[in-house]
């Protein structure tokens, strides 16, 4: 059942999506950079980030996304930092909107401005989201909870063997940057993904006591 905190924000009648529950706890976050709630959601590559941000902005009647492959290049996998500062998190803290050019994959150049509105939840998405150069300035921290090499293998999979190369510098830059800089240990919540919908429990900075069970299924989420 939802707990009391969560009831009021319920209208009679209505089929309650499962991720309106994540949806309304960190709406009900206080701002972490300027007036936005900046989310994190970090993970392996392959863990299915993507995926699940997108369905939480839809929860979060479209809150933007940041993808973080949209701030990488092939010669800065993990370099972005000065980057994502400057031309995101900087204006969003001072309630600006936004403006950053993004990186095109296949030109292997930035492509034209896009724009990021300083919206009340903002979502950040990609390996690396949970980093500590950003962390100060999030309000929360989501773990996409799945083991690297299947996350790997599931992500290697979807790209197919024209990007063989890639994966293989890609895994080599994704292992020395988390033994460097670990998101997972100060994620507030991990998230499980499984036939049902995900599952998200409290992650190693977060509070005890507040496991719970979302899926995609309509109706009251169970909050334990």
């Amino acid at each position: 059942m939802l707990t009391s905190d969560l009831t009021s924000d319920l209208t009679p009648g209505r089929p309650i999506h499962a991720l309106d529950t994540l949806a309304t706890r960190l709406r009900r976050l206080p701002p972490s950079c300027g007036p936005v709630r900046l989310i994190g959601v970090d993970g392996h590559a392959g863990s299915g980030k993507t995926t699940f941000a997108g369905e939480l902005a839809a929860a979060l009647d479209g809150a933007p996304v940041l993808h973080l492959d949209d701030v990488a290049t092939h010669e800065e996998l993990f370099a972005w930092t000065g980057r994502l500062l400057g031309q995101v998190i900087e204006p969003l803290r001072r309630g600006e909107g936004a403006r950053y050019t993004p990186y095109d994959w296949t030109a292997r150049e930035f492509g034209p401005v896009r724009e990021l509105p300083a919206a009340p939840v903002v979502l950040l998405e990609g390996v690396g989201a949970g980093r500590r150069a950003v962390r100060p300035w999030l309000a929360r921290l989501l773990w996409m909870e799945l083991p690297h090499d299947e996350a790997w293998a599931r992500g290697m999979r979807r790209d197919g063997a024209a990007q063989s190369d890639f994966w293989a510098d890609w895994v080599r830059a994704e292992r020395r940057h988390f033994a460097e800089d670990p998101s997972r240990p100060s994620a507030h919540d991990v998230v499980r993904q499984s036939s049902e919908g995900y599952e998200v429990l409290p992650g190693p900075a977060g509070a005890p006591g507040q496991d719970r069970f979302i899926t995609h299924r309509d109706g009251p989420s169970a909050v334990c």
